[in-house]
């Protein structure tokens, strides 16, 4: 399925939506963001198996442990949207990826550029939203 990429390649909303070359471009974008995504996470997992020096002072020492809670958490953060990127992978092999799950139509090139493991329409998304902030208040 994997068409070649002309180098400066940029879908438009002048080309047929979802065309092979829009979802190989896409296809590209995701992996490339997953694998800097693994890179940092390789990076953070080695800086904290460094840290097992003991700090002597207690300011240091709650310094430190903050520092790796933060890292952990966004560690966890960006296990999650690995997860979302290999599922849109996934759609992007299905022939799925793109449109809305709610409504089947197109999400559009914009807000996939933006967001490209977006699975709602901005519409969808926003009624998602105002649904959330009414059950918020109840």
């Amino acid at each position: 399925m994997t068409a070649t990429l002309p180098p400066d390649y940029r879908p438009n909303e002048d080309e047929p939506f979802m065309n092979d070359t829009m979802r190989e471009y896409f296809r590209q974008k995701l992996l490339h963001w997953r694998a800097e995504l693994l890179r940092e996470s390789d990076e953070t997992l080695a800086h904290l198996q460094e840290g097992g020096a003991q700090e002597a002072d207690l300011a240091d020492r709650a310094s430190t442990e903050t520092d790796r809670a933060l890292e952990l958490r966004t560690r966890d953060r960006e296990r999650k949207l690995i997860s979302k990127i290999d599922a849109a992978i996934e759609r992007v092999h299905d022939g799925s990826y793109g449109y809305c799950e709610e409504t089947g139509e197109p999400i559009g090139i914009r807000r996939l550029e933006a967001r490209p493991i977006a699975t709602l329409s901005i519409e969808a998304q926003e009624r998602h939203e105002r649904l959330e902030r009414t059950h918020r208040e109840d």
